[in-house]
């Protein structure tokens, strides 16, 4: 009896098949990787009185908000590295801010408004050094139950040195 071969699959097929199907695998881990990176980076930013109008709503969202520094408030405990302070209302609108007169002017309109909103501010690291009366801050973090935002990040600006450099505010 004769043998004869089979005839056997493309064994090349089966290879590509498997390199396809796990550079698909390999595509799809890096669009989910990206997609949630970019979901948990994305932050909401506001300004005081719109996080003041939005209540608990936003009690359990990271957010950005952007304000002035009172001073007046400014109170630092070294041994915790505590630092409180309250922010001021600004407006999130660049034409609104260029239209009052620039970043400078506003920031000092703010702080002095008595009538202006403003938020406690609670941040537990090192003083910046750029933390002073009618400063730009851009605060990150949420806000707490107890009406007081805990800051995970602080970024400050003088006004003087950054005059062009407005946070564009998203729409939310």
């Amino acid at each position: 009896m004769e043998e004869r071969a089979l005839p056997q699959a493309d064994a090349g097929t089966g290879s590509r098949t498997k390199f396809v199907i796990g550079g698909l695998l390999i595509v799809a881990a890096v669009v989910y990787l990206i997609a949630s990176s970019t979901q948990a980076a994305a932050q909401y930013y506001m300004t005081v009185e719109e996080l003041q109008a939005k209540g608990a709503a936003v009690l359990d969202r990271d957010l950005r908000i952007s304000g002035a520094v009172d001073g007046d408030t400014i109170d630092y405990d070294a041994q915790s590295l505590t630092l409180r302070f309250v922010i001021v209302d600004i407006p999130g609108d660049p034409d609104e801010i260029e239209q009052a007169g620039g970043l400078a002017a506003v920031l000092s309109q703010a702080v002095n408004d008595p009538t202006a909103p403003r938020l406690q501010v609670e941040y537990i690291g090192p003083m910046p050094d750029l933390m002073r009366d009618e400063a730009q801050a851009i605060i990150t973090g949420r806000l707490g139950e107890d009406g007081v935002f805990y800051a995970d990040e602080l970024l400050l600006k003088c006004p003087t040195r950054y005059e062009e450099e407005i946070p564009v505010q998203a729409d939310g």
